[in-house]
């Protein structure tokens, strides 16, 4: 991660394609394109990939999500409940649709604590997103049984974890419906692009109809086509879904390098005494696109993260205090800064922002470094820097 580590003739060639017929969107000039349908045949790569029925690609992930809720009826105040370490996409694609984002607290597995969910839940709530964090998941079995409990719409936000497994299912493809980014720091990019993946037919219409203004595709004659409701632009280009199918064709080979410079990293810090490592849930396997490690307290974990950024050692993070993943730094959100007027009820029903606490998350958060793996590193640099982040962390050790 990221794809563009490793750009190659492969993607060149996909892309020409679509340069020399000229057409740039994914719609319509079928007598122009000489039969290149780039962004069709990304959506049949991309469901193959993920053993899924039906994929829906849009312009980016945060579009991915926004579809997806809508897809599934999530609109004015509902509640969807979302964790406190994501990006802030996460909340701007629930607000979007005149929905709530009530945050809870996440676990040791970096993603949402399903007691937290449980204790969250209200008359209002419609849906729970899982966001799959640096590369792995939540306890999705203890997920799915609160959202079937209590008749809830289960979220997958995959974007940060293309190519992680649960009980040998892709991530994305196991919750009812499930989104992906594509953006240009991702494992597999398009430059921007998202994807919404479901086994759900009703939410799959709605996806292709809601993301290209409601119309519904049927017929050749793009302008003779219904609208069967209301919907908005977030449609891919063909240019940024040729990249896209490239890349997702590599994407085993992209897995492969991350795992062994994922390997390497961890086997030289699991000898490094205090140090854990976040919780994958039995049956689960990482996309090993980060190596998430934790320190015994908070003064040590910001030591290391200190210690990483004086000696060079970059694409590691902690992030408490992050103002674009974690919640401690979201002021923009706490009060309500926007270019719009938020509605009355969105703005009561984000009160709780006021006075709510997460010491759960603030505990994880603060003693967490997430490292990014690059594509790019050869088995020598991986190697020389394991030694130097062990080095560091025995220093921060000894103060």
């Amino acid at each position: 991660m990221p794809g563009f580590e490793l750009f190659s003739d492969l993607e060149r060639k996909e892309v020409n394609d679509v340069l020399d017929n000229g057409v740039l969107m994914r719609y319509g000039f079928d007598g122009m394109r000489k039969g290149h349908w780039k962004a069709k045949e990304l959506e049949s790569e991309l469901a193959k990939t993920f053993g899924s029925s039906h994929v829906q690609l849009v312009s980016s992930g945060t579009a991915a999500v926004s579809v997806a809720l809508a897809s599934a009826g999530v609109g004015a105040g509902d509640e969807v409940i979302m964790p406190t370490f994501t990006f802030v996409a996460s909340f701007e694609a629930i607000m979007m649709l005149g929905a709530i984002p009530i945050l809870v607290d996440i676990d040791d597995t970096l993603t949402l604590d399903p007691k937290a969910v449980e204790a969250a839940i209200t008359p209002k709530t419609k849906a729970v997103m899982v966001v799959q964090m640096c590369g792995s998941m939540g306890d999705m079995d203890a997920l799915r049984k609160v959202c079937d409990t209590h008749n809830l719409i289960f979220v997958e936000d995959a974007c940060q974890a293309i190519g992680g497994t649960y009980k040998g299912k892709p991530l994305g493809s196991i919750a009812d419906i499930g989104c992906f980014s594509f953006d240009f720091v991702k494992t597999i990019t398009c430059g921007e692009g998202g994807a919404v993946v479901t086994n759900n037919k009703d939410y799959y219409i709605n996806a292709d109809h809601y993301s290209d203004h409601g119309h519904d595709h049927e017929g050749n004659d793009r302008g003779a086509e219904t609208h069967p409701f209301l919907g908005y632009n977030f449609r891919i280009s063909e240019l940024h879904a040729a990249v896209g199918l490239a890349q997702v064709r590599r994407l085993p080979e992209f897995i492969a390098i991350q795992k062994r410079n994922y390997t390497i990293l961890r086997n030289a810090l699991a000898q490094v005494p205090g140090v854990t490592f976040r919780k994958v849930p039995e049956g689960g396997e990482e996309s090993y696109a980060f190596l998430n490690f934790f320190m015994p307290d908070a003064e040590s974990g910001l030591k290391v993260a200190e210690a990483f950024k004086t000696n060079g050692i970059d694409v590691c993070w902690n992030y408490y205090h992050n103002n674009w993943h974690y919640i401690r730094k979201w002021d923009h959100l706490k009060e309500l800064k926007s270019l719009f007027p938020i509605s009355k009820e969105v703005k009561k029903g984000l009160d709780y922002l006021k006075t709510k606490t997460f010491e759960q998350s603030d505990d994880y958060i603060s003693r967490n470094m997430s490292c990014l793996i690059k594509l790019s590193w050869t088995e020598d640099e991986v190697k020389a820097r394991a030694e130097k982040m062990v080095n560091c962390i025995k220093e921060v050790s000894i103060l």
